[in-house]
């Protein structure tokens, strides 16, 4: 692989940018939903059935559409992650098409247009939702009654576990959790049989990862293999206008499941907090449960207790993910792995 691979693969993530940046440009032109969009999105027919054989049209247009809850879910399947799966035009969702169409050699537009579905159809291998039936280990947890936002209170907690079922079945399925909700309008998630509709997902990532490339313009993480090829994205929050990312290039270095999150302040403050901290591990820590360390001190790709609001928000330098993509990274990512940031 050498040296020259991060410099090649760079050049070819930026030309992929060009393409994105107009993508971007063009949906916030279109940003406002209209009114017809929002009352056609009441009348759709959100059973198993239908978005299992929900079709592409020309010109669907923006809102909420079995169609794109189908296509999430394929996306999700073949490793261009749209974050949480909720059905909507969004720019996560626009993002993942992209990066499909680059890790499958076709004409980038971040549009579902037919090419696209075609290859997703194609390379499909099991239908997109399914039927779960909620265990005796799903109701009894742990639960956490609530997280309070204070990192000292945090602290003295046993485990930053989720708080409800449906915050854990949204991150076991990688869904948005008020669209779990809106799939199950009659469930109460909390009887031991009780049958749900859920996303059918793949919680795996190709082998060999070889270059992560953190592009901060399109709040994305791209993973390379040796061979300089796209196989796999994933929607990220990188750093912030306050709390930078870092510049250059990195590696990985250790890579650590249910971490201890420990607060330092002379990273940054939070609240009134002025003391070290070891906060304990869970889904809703502030690092989620991955932590994967690069040879930048202190900075590292993360997990978050806020899925819905990846690469919507800033962090505090470091790349965070949705749990469940970034627990996927951490199973196949190895140590040496070279993390490159551009801006």
């Amino acid at each position: 692989m050498g040296k020259f691979l991060p410099n090649l693969i760079c050049i070819m993530c930026l030309v992929g940018l060009n393409i994105q940046s107009q993508i971007f440009a063009k949906q916030n032109v279109k940003a406002d939903k209209s009114q017809e969009a929002i009352k056609a999105d009441l009348k759709q027919d959100w059973s198993v059935n239908s978005i299992n054989t929900a079709n592409w049209s020309e010109n669907i247009g923006r809102g909420q559409f079995p169609v794109y809850a189908r296509a999430q879910v394929m996306l999700n399947n073949l490793h261009a992650s749209p974050g949480p799966i909720d059905g909507k035009s969004g720019k996560n969702f626009l993002k993942a098409l992209a990066a499909y169409q680059q890790i499958k050699s076709l004409p980038i537009s971040g549009e579902l247009d037919k090419q696209t579905w075609d290859s997703l159809l194609k390379n499909q291998k099991s239908a997109a939702f399914g039927t779960y039936q909620i265990t005796a280990a799903d109701i009894k947890g742990p639960y956490a009654k609530s997280i309070p936002r204070n990192y000292a209170q945090q602290a003295k907690m046993p485990g930053l576990y989720y708080t409800r079922v449906t915050e854990m079945l949204g991150e076991k399925f990688h869904i948005d959790e008020d669209f779990l909700k809106q799939l199950n309008p009659k469930a109460n998630f909390k009887k031991v049989g009780e049958t749900i509709n859920v996303p059918i997902v793949r919680n795996d990532l190709p082998e060999g990862v070889a270059l992560i490339i953190a592009h901060k313009p399109a709040r994305q993480l791209y993973l390379y293999n040796s061979a300089n090829q796209m196989i796999a994205s994933f929607p990220a929050t990188i750093g912030g206008s306050g709390t930078p990312s870092p510049k250059g290039t990195h590696k990985v270095i250790k890579v650590a499941a249910n971490p201890v999150y420990g607060y330092n302040p002379k990273n940054f403050v939070q609240g009134s907090n002025r003391q070290k901290l070891a906060l304990p591990p869970g889904p809703n820590g502030p690092v989620g449960n991955m932590w994967i360390a690069l040879s930048k001190p202190t900075f590292g790709i993360h997990g978050t207790p806020n899925p819905s609001l990846i690469s919507k928000t800033a962090s505090h330098g470091c790349i965070r993910l949705t749990n469940w993509d970034a627990n996927d990274l951490g199973r196949k990512v190895q140590p040496g792995t070279v993390v490159k940031f551009l801006d």
